[in-house]
């Protein structure tokens, strides 16, 4: 798993997507020693895996969830995120060590408006979670 996270985390770097969001992609959640969030910023992290077993090989079919975070009032800042993250990752090739990957494709989407506290105040954010479903080989 670590070397998928490694290549996810890699295909972002130096991305539109990474532009859009100032470089701000984490793993799993937002780094709490970087002190309050700081918008708009991406998490990944890996939601499910289910062992595959296809063509003799040992594989894996992995969930990964994208969370897009925007304070912005509209959906302009949101949704070239999106669009960004689509380009990055719709049917995209990923370099995975150990691994051959079979296919990345997108599967959902959800939609939110979060109200969270934010020193003592409450600040209305987007947050649209995007998965895709990755499934990969050993090599």
């Amino acid at each position: 798993m670590i070397n998928l996270l490694s290549s996810i985390y890699s295909k972002t770097s130096g991305s539109a997507l990474s532009s859009d969001v100032g470089g701000r992609i984490y793993p799993d959640q937002y780094p709490q020693d970087l002190g309050p969030p700081v918008f708009p910023y991406v998490v990944f992290f890996i939601v499910s895996g289910v062992p595959e077993d296809c063509f003799a090989k040992d594989g894996e079919t992995v969930i990964v969830q994208f969370s897009l975070f925007s304070a912005s009032s509209g959906n302009v800042e949101i949704g070239t995120m999106y669009s960004d993250l689509k380009a990055l990752f719709d049917d995209c090739s990923l370099t995975i060590t150990s691994n051959n990957l079979v296919w990345c494709r997108r599967t959902n989407i959800v939609t939110m408006v979060d109200e969270i506290t934010v020193r003592d105040a409450s600040q209305m954010v987007r947050h649209w979670a995007v998965d895709y479903e990755i499934t990969m080989q050993e090599s």
